[in-house]
């Protein structure tokens, strides 16, 4: 299984004489997605204390192999606070979610149709690492809440959703040897009246796995090395069909990725220099990792089953090494990853898996990723 990302930008600056930047970018996903944005900051306005910025987004994504919908939205979002540490922003978005194979299960037909998500989100970040490639020492901190559903229209989407992110690097004083340590939280649930009836929003909840490493990133719980993209997870059954009768076993095991409210992950990775001085030149560097993460449902009253330890048995974990090679021209990252622990229906695999970063000219990207190519 592999897909590609095609991805272009262009900038232009100062048109306006306050520094202001226009930017404009176009994205392309095989078979998955695909974005068009333009957005517009300016640092310098007037009596504005912070910087302005403002951005349109058209976004197009398919799920139908994994969650039985495709998604589409149109979005506007305005930054109202940009510091070092804190970070404001509004959005407004028109959301259709569909279902062309007519296949989807029950949690996946009931959130179907448009929706309107009214929200405002605050970021407190903080990054105190001294490399946001290779981090060697330092710690750095990111938290977020997103409170949706600021307008009082029935069809806007009610929730809170909540990500905390922690890392922490240390040298072990040798070869340049560092440990990274990370723990990423997240949950999501819907507010208003009948909260505890009702699911959290599809495209907002928590999904876990695909090839990106944790250990730059805050980007909340959803990376674990090993496991395809939405590789765990609740999931369900998607619904027969008179072309697709339930004897038919291809059909009969296809699920739908439903994604969770609660998600948790953490991580350990060793980073350490190759014994060639070319090696060492060229910032090419080896890694050991640990991975575990684990989602669950808490809405539609599931919480009144959750426990705690419940919870801790059944984390997905997984354990390798491998290879970064970062320059000028692209990044790879290529890992061998051995499943320790999944359950039924997770998509988990032992194997190599890499991920290819090209950079070209005039602001233009291009970006393989293959899932987990086998020796």
């Amino acid at each position: 299984d592999r897909s590609w990302s095609v991805e272009g930008t262009g900038k232009a600056k100062n048109l306006f004489g306050y520094a202001d930047i226009l930017d404009a970018t176009v994205s392309y996903g095989w078979s998955q997605s695909t974005e068009v944005s333009v957005g517009a900051a300016l640092p310098r306005l007037r009596h504005w204390a912070t910087p302005v910025f403002a951005r349109a987004s058209l976004l197009s994504q398919d799920w139908q192999l994994l969650s039985s919908y495709k998604e589409q939205s149109l979005g506007v979002g305005l930054g109202l606070l940009s510091t070092e540490n804190h970070n404001l922003m509004y959005n407004f978005t028109w959301r259709t979610l569909i279902d062309p194979s007519q296949m989807a299960g029950a949690s996946v037909r009931r959130q179907l149709g448009h929706s309107l998500i009214s929200s405002l989100k605050y970021t407190f970040k903080v990054d105190k690492r001294n490399s946001p490639i290779r981090p060697t020492r330092g710690y750095a901190f990111s938290f977020s809440t997103l409170l949706a559903g600021l307008n009082p229209d029935n069809r806007s989407g009610r929730f809170i959703r909540q990500e905390l992110d922690l890392r922490y690097a240390f040298p072990l004083g040798f070869n340049r040897t560092a440990l990274n340590l990370g723990v990423s939280a997240g949950v999501i649930f819907p507010w208003g009246k009948g909260f505890l009836d009702r699911p959290s929003s599809l495209p907002d909840r928590f999904f876990m796995g695909g090839n990106s490493s944790p250990v730059c990133s805050l980007s909340g719980p959803n990376s674990l090395l090993g496991f395809k993209s939405r590789g765990l997870g609740p999931t369900e059954p998607r619904r027969q069909t008179r072309e697709n009768p339930e004897s038919d076993s291809s059909v009969a095991s296809a699920r739908d990725v439903l994604g969770g409210d609660l998600a948790v992950s953490a991580f350990a990775d060793l980073s350490f220099d190759l014994p060639l001085r070319i090696f060492k030149e060229a910032g090419i560097h080896g890694h050991v990792f640990a991975a575990a993460g684990n989602l669950t449902k808490l809405t539609e009253n599931e919480w009144r089953n959750f426990s705690a330890k419940g919870f801790l048995e059944t984390f997905r974990s997984t354990v390798g090494c491998g290879i970064i090679v970062p320059t000028k021209l692209f990044r790879m990252e290529v890992n061998y990853c051995h499943i320790v622990r999944q359950f039924e229906h997770d998509h988990g695999k032992t194997g190599v898996q890499a991920r290819l970063v090209l950079r070209a000219a005039a602001g233009v990207k291009v970006r393989p990723l293959w899932w987990l190519l086998q020796w």
